[in-house]
């Protein structure tokens, strides 16, 4: 069987977490990659809409699947934000797209902001 290797943003992450029937395909035989930074807003949000246990509890489980992020990852993501500073990207999302498109991987959001681009898996 073949595992695809998908960077989860924050709203994939989220979406999983939640249920949403359209992200179980990506809780199977998938590697997951992601970041430091998109755990840290899984854990805010999660904070406020439960608890410290429960946002506690999917940071320490998404932990062990981050990334880290180099000086060029940076630089071309902020690059990559202004030449689309007419759409509302976050730092986060577009930190999270180069290293996906850096590792040839599907960048997996549902957020509307990214839904026409290249290299996107994009589910709701």
């Amino acid at each position: 069987m073949e595992i695809k290797t998908f960077f989860l943003d924050t709203y994939a992450l989220y979406e999983i977490i939640e249920g949403n029937e359209n992200y179980i395909e990506y809780t199977k035989n998938v590697a997951i990659v992601t970041t430091k930074i998109n755990i840290m807003e899984l854990f805010y949000g999660l904070l406020i809409k439960y608890n410290e246990k429960v946002a506690d509890n999917f940071y320490e489980k998404f932990l062990p699947y981050c990334t880290g992020i180099e000086d060029n990852v940076i630089k071309k993501a902020m690059t990559f934000r202004a030449l689309n500073k007419k759409r509302n990207l976050s730092y986060v999302d577009c930190i999270g797209y180069i290293i996906a498109k850096q590792r040839n991987i599907k960048f997996l959001t549902g957020d509307k902001e990214f839904e026409y681009m290249e290299n996107v898996e994009f589910v709701k």
